[in-house]
């Protein structure tokens, strides 16, 4: 646990076991309604609602929606910076749209991001022409994205048993449909009112986008039927119980990569495991209970996967911002900055560090 700040307050208590199983619940059923949550992990609706407000109000838990193609191009950026400049780069970079992840970790590179980008010539300008000439860079190692085998959305606290996940998803598990080609013009103002509060209802999202309810109701069931939205509950993960994030860099060889990044992909640990550009081919991001079990974890991918490298191991000391939301330095989410993609060559800049609507949009 990191130290008190003293320009924050104490630290808040801990989630206990009601609200895990609430949190896995939303993880499971995003948009399911109190009674039904309810009836899952043994309290009443009214019970389920008003716990949920109090751990959204303290910045415990959240709920955001994003599409599930909101951009063509996901690199992953190292950047090697003057021990005086991370703290000005971590604020300035926290509120650049395209930059959806943000955190200060340990190794040879002081801040790890994760950039969405319209295309690689796009990814190009904005990597080089904006992150390399931020003051107090002093290098940037770029790592495309190249398949995701997991992300946070696909990330279960492990809380209720399988009877429970059962009766809430129908024994359909987690599978998703395979998206299309993106959202419709139409449905963006929609995914915009669903990021910051994907829990937000029908009546509301109608008055903010200027539709009716119903047709709030039939895009939202089309779109999450077709896999076009993603929907994630996160909770603050040092009160949690998982205060450490861990990063790995894996050299896999040619033969055989596919079912080790399931594989890894499978664990419970796992945030993120993606295909990347470069001589480690493969990216693991890990939620664990303390730094001794980086190593435990370790010794077990290689004894289970005896033909992978490891090349570099980095542990997060803070996670400024998570898929659009910026945390403190508990963990406990803040405001939510509007992800967006590095556009074509030649758009502007809005003037808020992020970019400019126009254009084509992302598929």
């Amino acid at each position: 646990m990191p130290p008190t700040d003293p320009a924050l307050p104490d630290a808040p208590d801990g989630l206990d076991e009601t609200d895990l199983a609430l949190v896995e619940a939303l993880q499971l059923r995003p948009r399911a309604t109190w009674a039904q949550i309810a009836s899952v992990i043994g309290i009443d609706a009214t019970t389920a609602a008003r716990r949920w407000r109090r751990l959204t109000a303290d910045g415990l838990a959240w709920m955001t929606a994003y599409p599930a193609q909101h951009a063509s191009v996901v690199g992953y950026v190292d950047l090697a910076c003057a021990p005086g400049a991370v703290d000005a780069l971590t604020t300035e970079l926290c509120h650049w749209g395209p930059v959806f992840s943000v955190e200060r970790t340990t190794g040879d590179h002081s801040l790890f991001l994760g950039v969405a980008a319209y295309d690689l010539p796009s990814l190009d300008d904005f990597v080089t022409g904006r992150l390399g000439r931020l003051e107090g860079v002093r290098s940037v190692r770029l790592s495309i994205c190249t398949r995701v085998y997991r992300e946070g959305s696909g990330w279960l606290v492990h809380t209720l048993n399988e009877r429970q996940r059962t009766h809430l998803t129908g024994g359909d598990g987690r599978t998703r449909a395979r998206p299309g080609g993106g959202p419709h013009e139409g449905d963006r103002r929609l995914l915009r009112a669903l990021g910051a509060d994907a829990r937000r209802g029908h009546a509301e999202l109608a008055r903010e986008c200027g539709l009716s309810e119903t047709t709030v109701r039939r895009r939202l069931a089309r779109m999450i039927a077709g896999g076009e939205v993603y929907f994630r509950c996160d909770l603050t993960q040092q009160l949690a119980g998982w205060p450490v994030i861990a990063t790995f860099r894996i050299a896999a060889p040619g033969p055989g990569t596919e079912a080790v990044a399931h594989a890894l992909a499978g664990l419970p640990e796992t945030r993120l495991c993606a295909s990347v550009t470069g001589p480690d081919n493969l990216l693991l991001s890990v939620w664990l209970r303390s730094p001794a079990d980086c190593l435990t974890l370790e010794e077990r991918i290689l004894h289970r996967h005896p033909g992978l490298r490891i090349g570099e191991r980095d542990i997060t000391l803070h996670t400024a911002k998570r898929m659009g939301r910026l945390l403190d330095r508990w963990g406990r989410a803040q405001a939510h900055v509007q992800l967006t993609a590095a556009p074509e060559t030649g758009a502007s800049e809005d003037g808020r560090g992020g970019w400019a609507a126009g254009g084509r949009r992302p598929r």
